[in-house]
């Protein structure tokens, strides 16, 4: 079925976070984090889902496979180049799904053509029929991207995109793949498929955007002004390079601007706070400050003349209101006194859904935190809850960290940590406090991972804030991140090396051959 026949205002929208997002180095997910995202993608409405691409490890097959079992609304999909291998592999990890999509692709430009695949073009245009064929055989609903589209000759282009549909794709996405195009130009290449495809009506256009000039989410936009119904993009822009186009800025540009661009998506925008604080989270890529729509000053007022109206009238320095977006004024204000039933309101108002044992743990660390801090902000507890969710999955656990530094020798640090039930403490010298915590972890739990970022960032203003570590560890080509928080920067180091690592010790994921992006 065509969509955009029945709802010609209504603008698909494709996540490709879990696809497209993982491929940003250093941005790898294991299965259970991969499934907390699809899941919220599910709650906020989005349309489709594309869960990974099949034959590129065994890891990514498991993650489409149960996010095809996990998800009952959106359409789960699968990427696969033109090889019927790829095909193959994706049609059996999209069985379980109730709506599946095989999504295939190969590159059409010149350049890609010649020195990429050493094809001639005939031998393309064959591929694309061929591809899109045979992956008819396992779903109706197949969607076919021209790798490169917007580097594309537009005869060839318009060949391959009628070739494709009379196949039975029923979307054609056109990737800005290497994030060349301009908005004016992006929108005339729609507008002109349109225009000279003579099919064009039975499929939906998709556009697929790439950041390399700022330009994805504008690009994005131009095209659905030109024609264009369905949009890949990711949460927090996550991609390859300069990543991809930010799910929630185009929401939001939409759902702002219909005076403009007079067309919905089935978004629920309420979620999208939450979103980007997972995707962060997971990832261990913190979101800028002045980030459109999810950073932390989106909603900031500083100027006094802007604070001025603003007191008068939000409207007059806020196109959008921070509860559209999930952001909400603390309706209850933690702090020690605060009891059992007003922390377990403000986890639900925060989107928490937590069992008892959950609960009882966070609340205990809630109070310990409001101890050392004098005001519990939303961002403390969402931080807090977070590490404590993820730490008591751990098999290797922080008991206790005391340190010795400062502008004198030795910096050292004695480390205490439960592995398995068992306590076992070190004593460790290090150039800093930082690397003598690390020092101590190695020692008690030999390994060769080497440590390949570490980020600091401060959770809420003030000098008891919360400190939010971010640790990414590669051992053998295999990459994980690790997260911790506390008020004491060091104890968060130590809770975010040892998430890395406990990470570390369950991948077991073993990569095949040939993953390309599309």
């Amino acid at each position: 079925m065509n969509a955009s026949k029945n709802k010609p205002d209504k603008v698909v929208i494709f996540d490709t976070t879990l696809r497209d997002g993982e491929q940003s180095p250093g941005a790898s997910m294991n299965l259970e984090e991969k499934l907390g995202i699809a899941e919220l993608l599910e709650e906020m409405g989005v349309d489709v889902i594309e869960a990974g691409f099949p034959i590129a490890s065994v890891g990514d097959f498991e993650a489409v496979n149960e996010v095809a079992k996990l998800a009952k609304g959106p359409i789960v999909c699968g990427l696969a180049r033109s090889a019927r291998g790829d095909i193959d592999r994706a049609a059996e990890a999209l069985k379980p799904a109730q709506q599946s999509r095989i999504h295939t692709f190969i590159s059409t430009s010149p350049l890609h053509m010649k020195f990429k695949l050493r094809m001639e073009p005939e031998e393309v245009y064959q591929a694309v029929i061929d591809s899109v064929s045979y992956a008819r055989q396992f779903t109706d609903n197949v969607e076919w991207s021209p790798e490169d589209g917007s580097r594309t000759e537009h005869d060839f282009l318009c060949r391959t995109v009628e070739a494709a549909i009379k196949a039975g794709a029923l979307t054609i996405n056109i990737p800005d793949t290497v994030g060349y195009a301009v908005p004016e130009e992006f929108g005339s290449l729609i507008a002109m498929l349109k225009n000279r495809v003579p099919n064009i009506d039975k499929a939906i256009i998709s556009t697929h955007c790439h950041n390399d000039l700022g330009l994805a989410v504008a690009n994005s936009l131009s095209g659905v002004s030109a024609g264009a119904r369905q949009i890949e993009c990711t949460i927090n822009g996550l991609g390859e390079r300069a990543g991809n186009a930010a799910l929630e800025e185009i929401v939001m540009a939409l759902r702002t601007r219909s005076d403009m661009l007079p067309f919905t998506t089935g978004i629920e925008t309420t979620h999208i706070s939450r979103a980007s604080r997972m995707v962060a989270s997971v990832t261990g890529f913190a979101v800028q400050p002045n980030k459109a729509i999810v950073g932390a000053n989106a909603f900031a007022h500083e100027s006094g003349i802007h604070q001025d109206g603003m007191l008068k009238n939000a409207q007059t320095y806020e196109i959008m209101t921070p509860e559209s977006v999930g952001l909400t004024q603390s309706k209850l204000v933690m702090g020690k006194h605060s009891g059992r039933h007003a922390f377990r309101v403000k986890l639900e108002e925060l989107g928490y859904e937590l069992g008892e044992n959950a609960i009882q743990d966070a609340f205990l660390r809630f109070k310990s935190l409001a101890d050392k801090k004098k005001d519990v902000y939303d961002e403390d507890i969402v931080a807090l809850v977070d590490d404590e969710v993820q730490s008591k999955k751990d098999s290797i656990q922080f008991a206790s960290l005391r340190v010795i530094c400062g502008s004198e020798d030795p910096q050292t640090a004695t480390l205490a940590l439960t592995i398995d039930g068992a306590l076992h403490q070190v004593t460790a010298k290090g150039d800093g406090p930082v690397d003598a915590t690390f020092n101590a972890i190695t020692e008690i739990i030999q390994h060769n991972a080497r440590l390949r970022l570490y980020q600091v960032h401060a959770v809420t203003e003030g000098t008891d804030a919360q400190a939010e570590v971010s640790v990414r560890l590669e051992e053998n080509g295999k990459s994980v991140v690790g997260r911790g928080a506390d008020t004491d920067t060091l104890v968060a180091s130590a809770r975010a090396y040892l998430n890395a690592l406990n990470k570390l010790i369950e991948k077991r994921e073993k990569t095949l051959p040939g993953a390309l992006s599309a």
